[in-house]
């Protein structure tokens, strides 16, 4: 508001009735309309007060209250909800305090934040409010009558109700100072617009599709997902062999389930375990749906105008899309987050379908949290779940007297018959040493590789990665080295290179860590596994003979000399030992994934919620939560381990020099994503005294010598200073 006389100001009294009628609507979509009404209302009740308005004359941006010196203007509404409804008005103070810092918790132990109990204390910014000069239509309120009563879901119901407020919040202040912006939200296709495009690209697709038995196999499982999109909404599981066509399959149930009047599904949200691979299922989309898919993660390139544009920029804000593919990060860690910029989205995935790919990666210490809130949110929000894999995990019901598990209760298959699909999908032979106790060396392991024109093997470890690809004869011209020690720009130029090679027939042989195996679609007449976890074996099992071409392709299971990473996959690996060792015939049937993941589970025990964060969030009847603590302890990746550094990879070293000179702008910032290596805290803090990396600006960090960032092999400190974090650990 700047330059602009007071009279031309976003009126407060507007601005409260604008917000409340937007977050009116969005909670009408989960039946709770009045709820939000009222937090509209209230929510800045505490830019009534005189101390608020003179600091507004003082200065325009007097709302961020986060700033030091500012006015808290959103304790004083918290307040006066409490005085007016008690117990139940503590839904609203959660709402109402938080809106610009954060949900809070109830009480904190936390230096240096105050906890909703003490900002409910601080009677004086309620006694400041001039009661007389507020409306009497805004401050005159009841208690809504609207009942939301559901089992322990209270915690997700406050932040679905944030979510709507802060959202509204947002909009109504831009629909008056940027009205531009609310101008390019709108536009995007509905749902019913976009199932005549699919429909018309999977005709063509597969016209053009060679008479194969793969390509017969998946049209089966294209018809059955199409088929099972008139059943009532639920968690489905879709279990299809890899290479079996889940992504456009998975999409094909979504579109025909969501367009069904009785279900009124408003859009399709595809959730994708890693960056690494989000990209070509956007790109896929993209050739059918054009600009209707919003891609939302951290490696947009702001340059790929096909990519981003500024529509598709401000609906990741908010998922105001009929389209959204996004990380298995992006989606979990909002449910969980405490920041209004986080949690704006939620409101929208009520009455979607959600699609998880590649749901056997979720991490074991937070699953018992991410299966809980994926059960209310289809029981009380109308969510559809389909969780894709070839490895389906255990996820239902489990009780013994030693372990229970409630997981996610009764699922639905899309699948008629997964166990003979499995059957039919049968195109490689798994090959099991006698001994799988005793280590094979890496010399004789490069020395079996050599003798196969084409192969891949995947390794556990980055530096086993190395390692092996060192002790390879054709290294850099017919070998290749895959690891997350190359940046992503670099990984995906080796990956074409390969898959090009691979199409022609060329010799080529590829060293990697497990990347390739969530997503990487490659297609090698033979695949060396090092010994995991049997779900591993399957997945590299899927980029062998991916077509069907060859009557066999071959997996070769290798004990290396190193151990497995600590933790979950160490755990993995053990069981995937035993269960290989095991006398039978299909080693990688459903059947044998339920075994597995019931033991995984089973070992993790208490561990399935590790920080505990399902008692920060359990109802008690004063309504008490730990919000802020919640989020806190939820990181579906632990950046407490690793830390990143920007590099010298070819455009890379430019961007640098753009960074030094211009700063952390946002769309340079975006791009230097595809240039980023995480490392372990240790070494990159040894790097960080030695020189060989400097801090170019706050928190930003960038590598000085290019020579240490290798052509094949990407970053390259000292080898010896790379360890996995969790072998630190004793």
């Amino acid at each position: 508001m700047d330059g602009k006389p007071v009279d031309e100001w976003h009126r407060l009294e507007e601005h409260l009735e604008g917000t409340a009628e937007l977050a009116a609507s969005f909670a009408a979509e989960f039946e709770c309309g009045e709820w939000g009404r009222l937090a509209g209302l209230w929510h800045d009740l505490g830019k009534y007060s005189a101390d608020f308005q003179k600091m507004l004359l003082a200065s325009a941006d007097a709302h961020i209250e986060t700033k030091p010196g500012r006015v808290d203007h959103s304790t004083a509404g918290a307040i006066h909800a409490c005085e007016k409804f008690k117990i139940p008005g503590r839904i609203f103070s959660y709402l109402i305090a938080g809106h610009h810092a954060g949900l809070p918790d109830w009480q904190t132990d936390t230096a240096g934040r105050k906890s909703l109990v003490q900002r409910l204390q601080n009677m004086d910014l309620l006694h400041k409010l001039p009661f007389s000069d507020i409306p009497h239509h805004i401050i005159e309120q009841s208690l809504p009558k609207q009942k939301f009563i559901t089992k322990g879901g209270h915690a997700l119901w406050i932040r679905m109700l944030y979510s709507c407020l802060v959202d509204a919040d947002f909009l109504d202040t831009e629909t008056f100072l940027e009205p531009d912006k609310t101008k390019t939200r709108k536009g995007y296709p509905s749902l019913n617009e976009l199932l005549p495009r699919f429909v018309s690209y999977m005709t063509e697709k597969q016209a053009k599709a060679d008479e194969t038995l793969v390509n017969e196999q998946r049209a089966a499982i294209l018809r059955q997902c199409i088929a099972k999109s008139t059943h009532n909404p639920a968690i489905f599981t879709l279990t299809v062999p890899t290479g079996g066509g889940k992504t456009l399959s998975s999409m094909a149930f979504a579109l025909n389930h969501a367009v069904k009047p009785e279900y009124g599904k408003r859009r399709i949200i595809y959730v994708i375990p890693y960056t690494s691979i989000i990209e070509q299922t956007a790109e896929q989309f993209r050739d059918i749906f054009k600009d209707a898919v919003v891609e939302h993660h951290s490696n947009v390139a702001v340059s790929d105008e096909s990519r981003e544009t500024a529509r598709s920029r401000l609906a990741c804000e908010n998922w105001d899309a009929p389209i959204i593919v996004t990380t298995s990060v992006q989606f979990f860690d909002s449910l969980f987050a405490n920041r209004s910029s986080r949690c704006r989205k939620l409101h929208n995935i009520v009455n979607s379908v959600v699609i998880l790919d590649e749901v056997q990666l979720l991490p074991p210490e937070y699953l018992n949290p991410i299966l809980h809130t994926m059960k209310e949110l289809q029981q009380n929000y109308n969510v559809t779940f389909v969780l894709s894999t070839a490895t389906q995990p255990a996820f239902g019901m489990h009780k013994s007297f030693d372990f229970h598990f409630e997981g996610l209760g009764d699922t639905v298959e899309m699948m008629e018959n997964p166990l003979s699909l499995h059957e039919s999908f049968k195109r490689v032979d798994v090959h099991v040493p006698n001994d799988l106790l005793t280590h094979c060396a890496w010399e004789d392991l490069a020395s079996a590789l050599d003798q196969h024109p084409s192969v891949l093997c995947i390794v556990n470890r980055r530096d086993d990665c190395r390692t092996l690809y060192g002790l390879m004869p054709e290294r850099g011209e017919n070998t290749f080295h895959l690891s997350a020690l190359m940046c992503g720009e670099h990984r995906s130029k080796v990956i074409n290179q390969i898959k090009q090679r691979l199409k022609v027939k060329i010799p080529t042989r590829v060293i990697s860590t497990q990347l390739v195996e969530a997503g990487v679609d490659l297609d090698f007449p033979i695949v060396y596994r090092a010994l995991a976890g049997l779900d591993s074996i399957a997945q590299a099992a899927g980029r062998c003979n991916r077509e069907g071409l060859l009557e066999k392709g071959h997996v070769v299971v290798f004990v290396p000399p190193s151990k497995i990473p600590a933790g979950y996959l160490r755990q993995a690996g053990e069981i995937g030992r035993r269960l290989l060792s095991a006398e039978t015939v299909d080693l990688l049937s459903p059947k044998r994934f339920e075994q597995f993941f019931k033991e995984l589970y089973w070992l993790q025990g208490n561990n399935l919620d590790q920080h505990e964060i399902l008692k920060d969030l359990a109802t008690d009847k004063d309504l008490r939560f730990s919000f802020f603590s919640a989020a806190k302890k939820f990181k579906l990746i632990d950046d407490s381990k690793y830390a990143p550094v920007i590099v010298c990879y070819e455009e890379g070293e430019r961007l640098i020099e753009m960074l030094k000179k211009i700063g952390p702008e946002r769309w340079l910032m975006r791009r230097l994503q595809r240039y980023v290596v995480n490392l372990p805290k240790y070494v990159h803090a040894k790097l960080y005294n030695e020189g060989a990396i400097i801090e170019a600006h706050p928190g930003i960090f960038i590598q000085v010598y290019g020579a240490m960032y290798h052509p094949e092999l990407g970053f390259c400190p000292d080898k010896s200073m790379i360890y996995e974090p969790d072998d630190l650990i004793f």
